[in-house]
C-alpha cells in the first residue's frame, strides 16, 4: 500500500524519491540473496530429475534381479477360439494337448406365456431345490451341503416381475428372467452355475392345490421324477467334457483352474467332430520377450540417466551456456562411477562377463547401444544370462550379479548418506537460510526507511520554519530600507 505522506513541503526538496533511492540501495543486498536462491532451486530441482532417473534405473535392475522375473513361463494356444491359457506361478515349460467334446452347461427352463404385468399369475409357493438328473431325468438327487429354498408369493406379490424378483433375492441357486416373444411373456429360470451337479426342480404349492395342472403358479413347476413339466427344459445341465494330454477330465465349469499346476484353461468350443480329432495344442515356454523387454527397460533407464546427467553439466561453447549441474562434484562423481560401472565386469565364470557381451555396448557418450541380434542369442542361454544379471548366489547381497551391483550402487547414491541425497539435504539447507536471511533483511529495510522518512521529517520541518523565519527577516528589511 502507497505511503501517503506530505515530506518536502516545508523544503520544496522531493523527499519521496531520496528515501526511495536510499532504501532501494539497502534493498541491494536482498536482490543479490534472492538471485542466489533462484541458482540454488534451480540446482535441486535439476537433482530432482536426477534422482527420479536414478530410481528408475535401480528399479530397472531390481526386476533383472528378482527371481520371478527368470522363472515366469508364457503360455500360448494353436486354437484360442476354442481353448484359451493362462500361466501363474507353480508351472513347468512344456505342451498340453486339449480335445472339448462338450462344454459345461447350466440348466434352463421356460414357462407357457403367462399373463403380463399388471395381472395376476397366481399365488402359493414356489420350492427349488439343486441337484444332479439321471440320463432320462427320472431320478433327481439332491446337492449335498445345500437345503432347498421355499419362496411364498402372496397377493399383492404375484405378477410375473415380482414373482422374478422375489426368485431372484431367494439366492436359491438360480437366476430368473423374463423373455417376451408373439405369444407374451415368459418366466424363464436358470442355474446360477454350469455342472451337472447344479441342475434344478421346481415344486409348486398353488391356490387351487393342484400342482400339475399347468394353471396358475403351477406353470412353473418342473419335476419330471414327479411326472410335473408345465415348465420346458431348454437346456440340461452338463458338466464340460475334455481331454488332456488324453486323459479324459470332467469338470462342472468351463475354466480349468486346477487340472494342470500353475494353468487357467478356459473351453470355448467343442474342437471334437467326426471329422476331426480336435487337438488344441497349449504351449508354455520361459518368458523370453518379457525377460528382453526388462532388459531393454534397463537400457532405457540408464540411458535416460546418461543423458540428463550429460545435458545437465556440460558446457555448450556455441551457445556460452552450462549447463545447471555443470562442475558439481556430486553429480559428476555419479556420472563417472556409472559409466565405469557399466563398462566394468562381473568375477562370475560364465558366459558373460561385459555388458557388451550380451549386445549392451557402451556408447563415447556414456549411453549403452543395442545390440538386437547378440541379445537374442544371449537369451538363448538363460542360466548364463541369469547368472550374469543375478550372481551365482542369490540370497547374498554381496554376489557380483550385475543386477545387484547396479542396485546397490543406486541404493547408495539415493541413500541418507548418499551422494544424491546429501546434495539435495546441502541445498535445501542453503535455500532455508537464504530465506531467514532476507526476512531478517526485509525487516532491516523496513526499519531503515522508518528512520529515514522521521529523520527527513524533522529536516523538513525545520528547513519550513527557517525559510519563513528568512522571509520575515527579509520583509523587515525591506520596510526599514522605505524609511
Amino acid at each position: 500500500m502507497p505511503t501517503i505522506t506530505s515530506a518536502g513541503i516545508g523544503s520544496n526538496l522531493d523527499v519521496e524519491s531520496i528515501i526511495k533511492a536510499m532504501v532501494n540501495v539497502e534493498r541491494v543486498p536482498i536482490s543479490q540473496l534472492q538471485t542466489r536462491t533462484d541458482g540454488l532451486k534451480t540446482q535441486l530441482s535439476a537433482y530432482g530429475k536426477v534422482q527420479s532417473a536414478l530410481s528408475a534405473l535401480r528399479d530397472a535392475a531390481a526386476k533383472l534381479n528378482n527371481p520371478d522375473s527368470w522363472g515366469a513361463n508364457v503360455a500360448s494356444s494353436s486354437d484360442a477360439t476354442a481353448v484359451q491359457v493362462s500361466a501363474g506361478g507353480n508351472n513347468v515349460a512344456g505342451t498340453t494337448v486339449v480335445t472339448v467334446s462338450r462344454l459345461a452347461s447350466a440348466q434352463s427352463i421356460a414357462s407357457k406365456p403367462l399373463a403380463a404385468a399388471p395381472a395376476s399369475v397366481g399365488t402359493g409357493s414356489l420350492t427349488i431345490e439343486l441337484g444332479k438328473w439321471n440320463a432320462d431325468q427320472s431320478a433327481f438327487t439332491a446337492k449335498s451341503g445345500v437345503s432347498a429354498i421355499t419362496i411364498d408369493i402372496a397377493p399383492g406379490e404375484d405378477q410375473i416381475t415380482q414373482i422374478r424378483d422375489k426368485i431372484n433375492a431367494a439366492k436359491a441357486g438360480v437366476v430368473a428372467s423374463i423373455v417376451t416373444d408373439a405369444s407374451g411373456p415368459r418366466l424363464v429360470m436358470r442355474s446360477a452355475e454350469t455342472g451337472e451337479n447344479n441342475g434344478f426342480r421346481v415344486t409348486v404349492a398353488d391356490a387351487d392345490g393342484n400342482p400339475g395342472d399347468d394353471q396358475g403358479l403351477s406353470a412353473l413347476a418342473f419335476d419330471p421324477s414327479a411326472g410335473i413339466t408345465s415348465a420346458t427344459q431348454n437346456q440340461a445341465a452338463a458338466n464340460a467334457l475334455a481331454t488332456l494330454n488324453g486323459q479324459p477330465v470332467s469338470t462342472e465349469s468351463n475354466v480349468l483352474k486346477d487340472s494342470i499346476d500353475g494353468l487357467t484353461i478356459t473351453l470355448l468350443k467343442t474342437t471334437v467332430s467326426p471329422t476331426s480329432s480336435g487337438e488344441v495344442t497349449l504351449n508354455l515356454a520361459q518368458d523370453r520377450e518379457g525377460l528382453k523387454k526388462s532388459i531393454n527397460d534397463f537400457v532405457s533407464a540408464y540411458n535416460s540417466l546418461a543423458t540428463l546427467v550429460r545435458d545437465q553439466t556440460k558446457y555448450d561453447a556455441a551457445t556460452k551456456t552450462r549447463g545447471t549441474l555443470q562442475g558439481d562434484s556430486a553429480v559428476v562423481g555419479v556420472q563417472g562411477q556409472l559409466r565405469g560401472l557399466m563398462a566394468g565386469s562381473t568375477s562370475l565364470a560364465g558366459a558373460f562377463g561385459r555388458l557388451a557381451d550380451i549386445g549392451l555396448d557402451p556408447a563415447a557418450d556414456g549411453s549403452l547401444k543395442l545390440n538386437a541380434s547378440k541379445l537374442d542369442k544371449a537369451l538363448a542361454k538363460l542360466d548364463d544370462l541369469k547368472s550374469f544379471f543375478m550372481g551365482l548366489d542369490v540370497g547374498n547381497p554381496d554376489n557380483d550379479g550385475f543386477a545387484q551391483r547396479v542396485r546397490r550402487f543406486a541404493d547408495a547414491a539415493l541413500g541418507s548418506e548418499g551422494r544424491i541425497s546429501s546434495r539435495q539435504k546441502g541445498l535445501q539447507d542453503l535455500i532455508s537460510a537464504n530465506g531467514k536471511r532476507t526476512e531478517q533483511l526485509e525487516n532491516r529495510v523496513e526499519l531503515v526507511e522508518k528512520r529515514l522518512r522521521a529523520q527527513y521529517t524533522a529536516l523538513d520541518k525545520n528547513m519550513g520554519q527557517l525559510n519563513g523565519l528568512s522571509a520575515y527577516v527579509s520583509q523587515q528589511m525591506a520596510m526599514l530600507n522605505r524609511r
